[in-house]
């Protein structure tokens, strides 16, 4: 008889995961879906981010600032331009300099394929990004192509600076308040399409 107590509650618990993980499946699963449908268009002549749902435009934001050099295809590490592409977001993160911060998966093994013909990374270079990449790791950040690129706010920074330059390093900026409201639409794993 004093053991049936340890027993009902070891069942308990056990029922209680059991649901915890049906009821979060469907959940994870409504995440990876919104992954696919909803998506970001990032345009470096216009200067927009717009949250797309399949080819419906559901939120644009105005006046985003971009590499202070422009974009470009063929990124190099420091070289202050926005690697144009497709990207998935890989996490989403407070910063202290950026107020909130979502890395993008560059470089990509488009990148890297297109970077060893042109001879901006070595074949070794190479090797690095294909095998993070074929381990579903996110790719190394510090070859010749540069990295830690994303879509931030401008933190402490000027609201003049930002709404009358292109000012960053090579990554999409929005103002704070922009930026939160942008994590609200995306999740982990969202494409993001900058061309």
């Amino acid at each position: 008889m004093p053991y049936t107590r340890p027993i009902t509650l070891l069942y308990a618990v056990v029922l209680t995961a059991v649901f915890t993980l049906l009821a979060i499946a469907p959940l994870s699963r409504a995440i990876a879906q919104q992954s696919d449908d909803i998506w970001l268009m990032i345009d470096t002549k216009t200067l927009t981010l717009s949250v797309m749902e399949d080819q419906n435009i559901l939120r644009t934001y105005h006046n985003i600032a971009i590499g202070s050099n422009g974009p470009t295809w063929a990124k190099r590490f420091k070289d202050e331009k926005t690697p144009l592409g497709d990207f998935r977001i890989t996490a989403m993160r407070a910063s202290e300099r950026f107020h909130l911060f979502l890395p993008i998966d560059y470089p990509t093994m488009d990148d890297a394929r297109r970077a060893l013909q042109d001879a901006r990374i070595t074949p070794g270079e190479y090797e690095v990004l294909r095998s993070a990449w074929e381990k579903g790791k996110i790719p190394p950040q510090t070859t010749s192509l540069g990295g830690h690129l994303g879509i931030h706010g401008i933190g402490a920074g000027s609201m003049e600076i930002h709404n009358n330059f292109n000012w960053t390093n090579g990554c999409i900026a929005l103002t704070n308040d922009q930026v939160e409201e942008l994590a609200a639409w995306v999740t982990v794993g969202t494409r993001v399409e900058i061309r």
